[in-house]
C-alpha cells in the first residue's frame, strides 16, 4: 500500500509552484571562425602517405632480398636452425665429383641411423669437409641445398604419406678425383696446399690442403684436435693460410713499374752483383747469386731480388699499393669459398729496408693459395679475373636439375698488352729461368717461383712457392697450378715438382 498524499496539501504546493517566476537566461554563443586552408592539409596528408607508402616498398624491397638474394648464405649460416629441423624430413643429399664419383653420401642402417661416408678419407677432407660437429667446406656452403628435396610434389606427398624421410638434393662440383688424388700424393710429407683451376671459367679442379684428416672420423678426434691449441689440422691452408708470396709477388711489383714506366720499361736494365745495399738496408739474391746485367724480362725469370728490391725504391709507394688494392688485397675475393683477406701494408713513411722488401714479396705481405691462384688466372685470361667456383651443379634425386652454376666474370684487372707482356716473362721462367724443369713436356708451361722466407735467423724458414699456367698447341690457358710447401725452400726445388706431376695428371687424363 503506497503512501498518500492529502488532497489539499498536493493542490496547495501546485498553486505555489506556478507562483515562481522563472527567469531564463540567454546564453548568446559567438564562434571565431577562421579560412581553412584545405591546400596546406593536403600538402601534409601526402607528405605522411608517401612515408609510409616508402617505407612499406623498402620493407617489401628487403623482404625480397632476404628471401631472392640471401636466402642461400642465410639458410647456410651456422646460427640457422630451420636445417637443423630439416634432419627430421631429409636425408642429407650426396657429393659428387665433376667425373662422377661420389665424394660424400650418407648410408641408412635398418635401425635408421645415419652416418655421413667419405669415400676417399682424406684426400678431400678439407674442399668437401664434415658435417657433423659444425660444418666445413662444401658440408658447410652447400648446406642448404644437401638438406632440400626438389623432387616432384607428388613424390614428396607418397613419400610423407608413408613416413618415410625423403633423400636430398646431391651436389655435383667442379673437382677432378684424376688431379685432386695426384696433388694430394705430389704434395707428400709437407704441409702446404695446392690449387688447381680453369683460368678461362674458374672452376676449381683440385683443391688440397696438408696436414689432413678423416673426416670419417670427425667424431673421435674432435675433442683432441680442438683442444689443442696449436693444431691447425682443420685450417684449409689453400683458402685460409696466409703466407709470405717471396718471388710471385714480382708479378705485381712488375705490373706496378710497366704501368710507371709505361713507354721505357722494356729498356730498362740493371747490373746485379748479388747485393743490392741502399741506406744501411741490404737486400741478397737467393744464395747471394750474381745475374750480372740483366733487363726486366730476363730479372723476372731469374727472380733477381736486387733487380727488384731497386725497382721498388723507383717506384712511388702509392703505385705498388694502387695494384695491390685492384688485385684485391685487404678485401675479400670474388668467392663464396671461406677464405682469409690477404694483406698488404706500405706506408708513405716506410723505411728504404721496407720498401725493398715489400717489392720482393716479404715485408708485412700476406697471401692466400687461393688468391694467387687468382692472380695467376688473371695473367693467363689475358687480363680478366674469373670467379672461382666449386659447386658446378645441383640435381634432385629424381634427376631433375635444380640449378646450375654458370661461368662469371669478375673484372678485367689488366689490358691485353699488360698480360701478354707478363706472359712472355712467365714463359721465360721456364724456358731459362727457375722453372726450366717444366720445359720438357709436349705442352707450355709459364709461370713464378717463391722462395718465402719467414721468421727470425734463429726462428724461421723458407716456405717453396710455384704459380704457374699451362696451355697446348698455342691455344687458351688450359690450367692454373698454384704450389706452396712450408719449409720446402727454394722454389724450384720442392713445388715445381709437385707442380709438374698436376700439369703430367691434367694431360695424360685429356688425352685419355
Amino acid at each position: 500500500m503506497g503512501i498518500k498524499t492529502p488532497r489539499g496539501k498536493r493542490k496547495k504546493e501546485s498553486e505555489q509552484d506556478q507562483k515562481i517566476p522563472v527567469k531564463v537566461r540567454e546564453v548568446h554563443f559567438e564562434q571565431e571562425t577562421e579560412p581553412v586552408n584545405s591546400k596546406g592539409r593536403n600538402t601534409e596528408l601526402s607528405i605522411v602517405t608517401y612515408v609510409f607508402v616508402f617505407l612499406f616498398l623498402l620493407m617489401i624491397g628487403y623482404l625480397v632480398y632476404l628471401n631472392v638474394w640471401k636466402a642461400d648464405s642465410l639458410n647456410s649460416n651456422a646460427y640457422n636452425t630451420k636445417q637443423d629441423a630439416n634432419e627430421d624430413k631429409y636425408i642429407r643429399g650426396s657429393i659428387y665429383s665433376s667425373d662422377g664419383q661420389t665424394l660424400a653420401y650418407t648410408s641408412v642402417a635398418d635401425d635408421g641411423t645415419e652416418t655421413r661416408i667419405y669415400p676417399y678419407g682424406n684426400v678431400f677432407a678439407h674442399v668437401i669437409g664434415y658435417s657433423s660437429n659444425g660444418k666445413s667446406g662444401l658440408e658447410s656452403t652447400s648446406n642448404s641445398d644437401l638438406m632440400t628435396s626438389h623432387t616432384s610434389v607428388l613424390t614428396q606427398l607418397r613419400e610423407e604419406s608413408e613416413d618415410e624421410k625423403q633423400l636430398a638434393d646431391s651436389v655435383y662440383t667442379t673437382l677432378n678425383v684424376t688431379l685432386q688424388q695426384t696433388a694430394y700424393s705430389a704434395l707428400g710429407s709437407y704441409n702446404g696446399a695446392v690449387i688447381a683451376l680453369e683460368p678461362s671459367t674458374g672452376k676449381i679442379l683440385a683443391m688440397v690442403s696438408k696436414p689432413d684428416f678423416d673426416p670419417n672420423q670427425i667424431d673421435e678426434i674432435w675433442e683432441s684436435v680442438v683442444n689443442d691449441s696449436s693444431s691447425s689440422v682443420l685450417l684449409n691452408r689453400a683458402t685460409q693460410g696466409l703466407y709470405p708470396p717471396g718471388s710471385t709477388f714480382k708479378i705485381l711489383t712488375t705490373l706496378a713499374y710497366m704501368r710507371e714506366n709505361p713507354s721505357t720499361y722494356s729498356d730498362f736494365t740493371f747490373t746485379c752483383e748479388g747485393t743490392f745495399e741502399e741506406s744501411g738496408a741490404s737486400i741478397h739474391c737467393y744464395n747471394s747469386k750474381v745475374h750480372g746485367t740483366v733487363d726486366l724480362k730476363t730479372a723476372f725469370a731469374k727472380s733477381c731480388n736486387t733487380t727488384f728490391a731497386s725497382i721498388g725504391l723507383s717506384l712511388g709507394n702509392s703505385s705498388l699499393a694502387d695494384v695491390c688494392e685492384e688485385f684485391l688485397f685487404n678485401t675479400s675475393l670474388p668467392t663464396t669459398l671461406q677464405h682469409s683477406t690477404s694483406q698488404f701494408t706500405l706506408s708513405e713513411s716506410a723505411s728504404y729496408g721496407e720498401i725493398m722488401q715489400t717489392a720482393i714479396g716479404q715485408g708485412e705481405t700476406l697471401v692466400t693459395p687461393l688468391h694467387m691462384a687468382l692472380i695467376t688466372a688473371t695473367v693467363a685470361n689475358d687480363g680478366v679475373m674469373m670467379q672461382p667456383y666449386l659447386v658446378d651443379y645441383i640435381e634432385a634425386n629424381d634427376g631433375t636439375l635444380v640449378s646450375e652454376t654458370k661461368s662469371s666474370r669478375y673484372k678485367r684487372l689488366m689490358t691485353e698488352e699488360e698480360a701478354s707482356v707478363l706472359q712472355e716473362y712467365m714463359e721465360e721462367t721456364v724456358i731459362s729461368g727457375t722453372a726450366t724443369s717444366l720445359g720438357w713436356y709436349d705442352f707450355t708451361v709459364a709461370g713464378k717461383t717463391g722462395s718465402a722466407e719467414y721468421g727470425s735467423d734463429s726462428n724461421g724458414g723458407t716456405h717453396s712457392w710455384f704459380v704457374g699456367y699451362s696451355y697446348d698447341d698455342g691455344g687458351e690457358a688450359d690450367l692454373v697450378v698454384v704450389v706452396i710447401a712450408e719449409d720446402g725452400g727454394a722454389g724450384s726445388d720442392t713445388a715445381v715438382p709437385i707442380a709438374s706431376q698436376v700439369f703430367q695428371a691434367y694431360y695424360n687424363y685429356v688425352a685419355e
